[in-house]
């Protein structure tokens, strides 16, 4: 790596040449992305990276986000200032939250990946075809119900009452919730009522980001459950006859994508299932190529550290084999101050009796990370309002929970910004090179399926118990004749709060978490429990952040982002 690096965008060619990609290892999608052969996990690497992973969480953030995206860009970018081989590894947005609440999510300021505006819409097609494939299996189920059709795979007949699979659409909806489909007589289909999901939750994505290569993909693909046969026997993918186009359908998508930051750094960015509702981490594979080819590995897990966080340790680390050399949480004043009871729209005045009441939420989740074996580093995301005496008392409290802790203005200043976290972070993860920290998890995978939730919810959240409603304890009962008795829990709970209630921040106590059904994600290979109102469809907001975006005369399309 030399010492003096391009800090702008560079051609694409070059930046898979800093990473140590062989060019033949490498597809050109347009002229400032490109698609990265699976063989180029397997290929011979000039200079092997040493692969220090680094988790970048949060504490539990505010409807708008507290900028863990922008601060792993920041916080990759000052790693390469400094001369380190970093690599960034993140998900890939999706046109919900594009056009939702949140707007674009390729960071902010001057701590972006680029290019940006196709990163957030089409990109290169990845969701298009995790859409295609999760509907074409829709019809398919829908084609063998209108033909009453003996299913290739098994020979049973799917009872139409019992279809669990729905469609997808890369889109916040609500109207789409709940539909019927099969209307308009005798060509029409039969009649049924149907769901659809946003793409980020479909199983599909899940899937993609878990599989390991196409044989395997495959395998995933064939298990998905769609529904019961008429003798009430699971009816998979598999039995459909689906999978095999499915596979065809996802070949590309499969593949990472290589892009950059705003300075030029490599940026794989692949797959990107939500974390309130999906598993919430970017792909295996991409992972493990950063692991392969940089010395320091910059990824996220979604929204807080109680959702993408421990599923990131508990199901992507467990089948990865691989675990952070250390966790960055990223905190910030006013989520702190909502935290601490503050009205969101009032959480970034100076208030620090706000502040103080919301130190007891940070320490839940340091907590929770010590519980796990992990070093962890605060990362305090400044904003232009954010006051120093205010600032000051975060790092003061960080330093009393015995924690580094380091400020980062990576929007503001891009790399430059984040040269204080990226040297704190950088000496945490070089001190454990001799020693790396072993894997541990929230709960064993032999552990009943009921009491990995309940440790989870008591260990993460901080809940008292938890209960199972009727339609989840009905549920348990086809845990082991589905063969995911010893399967990985996937909670889907909101962000908003460590409880399965939005609107109790802080830290809750003696609080009883409450699983209202069961899925089963054979696919993705775990058990999805839903908690509170979690929708896998969501809305959009009052003002949604579509209205803000436009395409110029010259071509280029602004309003994707927060503040832009």
């Amino acid at each position: 790596m030399p010492s003096a690096v391009p800090l702008s965008v560079q051609p694409i060619a070059d930046v898979a040449r800093e990473l140590g990609l062989d060019p033949a290892l490498t597809r050109p999608y347009g002229r400032a992305a490109a698609k990265v052969e699976l063989e180029a996990l397997s290929a011979p690497v000039q200079a092997p990276g040493k692969g220090r992973l680094i988790l970048v969480s949060a504490i539990n953030p505010t409807p708008a986000g507290e900028g863990k995206t922008t601060t792993s860009i920041g916080l990759a970018m000052g790693l390469r200032r400094m001369g380190k081989k970093a690599v960034l590894c993140l998900r890939e947005p999706s046109l919900g939250p594009v056009f939702g609440v949140k707007g674009g999510g390729t960071g902010g300021g001057k701590a972006q990946i680029q290019p940006a505006a196709d990163i957030n819409l089409h990109f290169t097609g990845d969701l298009h075809a995790i859409t295609s494939a999760h509907n074409l299996l829709s019809a398919m189920i829908d084609n063998a119900l209108h033909f009453d059709e003996a299913l290739p795979g098994s020979g049973a007949h799917i009872d139409p009452r019992k279809v669990r699979w729905g469609r997808a659409m890369d889109m916040n909806d609500r109207s789409l919730r709940q539909t019927v489909v099969g209307l308009g007589g005798v060509n029409g289909g039969v009649p049924r009522e149907d769901r659809f999901d946003i793409t980020a939750a479909s199983e599909v994505m899940a899937v993609l980001a878990l599989a390991e290569g196409y044989e395997d993909l495959e395998r995933r693909l064939s298990r998905i459950i769609v529904g019961e046969s008429r003798d009430k026997k699971p009816v998979t993918a598999a039995d459909v006859g689906a999978a095999g186009a499915m596979t065809a359908l996802l070949r590309d998508a499969l593949l990472p994508n290589l892009v950059q930051t705003a300075e030029g750094g490599p940026a794989l960015v692949h797959a990107g299932p939500f974390a309130n509702i999906a598993h919430g981490c970017n792909s295996i594979v991409a992972t493990r190529l950063g692991l392969r080819l940089g010395d320091y590995v910059v990824t996220e897990g979604g929204f807080g550290f109680d959702l993408g966080g421990e599923k990131f340790i508990d199901i992507k680390c467990r089948q990865g084999g691989f675990f952070p050399r250390v966790l960055v949480l990223v905190a910030t004043l006013r989520a702190l101050k909502m935290h601490g009871g503050v009205a969101v729209k009032t959480c970034g005045e100076p208030n620090m009796e706000a502040l103080g009441r919301g130190f007891e939420h940070l320490e839940k989740h340091l907590e929770t990370a010590a519980a796990l074996g992990l070093r962890t580093v605060v990362a305090i995301n400044a904003f232009p309002n954010d006051t120093e005496e205010e600032l000051a008392r975060i790092a003061d409290k960080a330093h009393a929970y015995g924690v580094p802790v380091a400020r980062c203005d990576g929007y503001a200043r891009g790399g430059e910004g984040a040269m204080e976290l990226a040297r704190v972070v950088s000496e945490v993860a070089d001190a454990t090179d001799a020693s790396p920290p072993p894997a541990r998890f929230v709960y064993d995978l032999a552990d009943p399926l009921p009491e990995k939730v309940r440790k989870i919810a008591t260990v993460v959240y901080g809940a008292k118990d938890v209960v199972f409603g009727p339609l989840a304890t009905k549920e348990l009962a086809r845990a082991a004749a589905l063969g995911l008795a010893e399967a990985p829990v996937c909670m889907a709970k909101t962000q908003l709060s460590l409880s399965d209630d939005p609107t109790r921040q802080g830290r809750p106590r003696d609080f009883t978490l409450t699983v209202r059904d069961l899925r089963f994600a054979a696919g993705a290979g775990f058990v999805v429990a839903l908690t509170g109102e979690i929708m896998t469809m969501p809305g959009l907001p009052r003002d949604p952040a579509a209205r803000r975006v436009r395409l110029l005369p010259d071509g280029r399309i602004v309003g994707l982002m927060q503040n832009e």
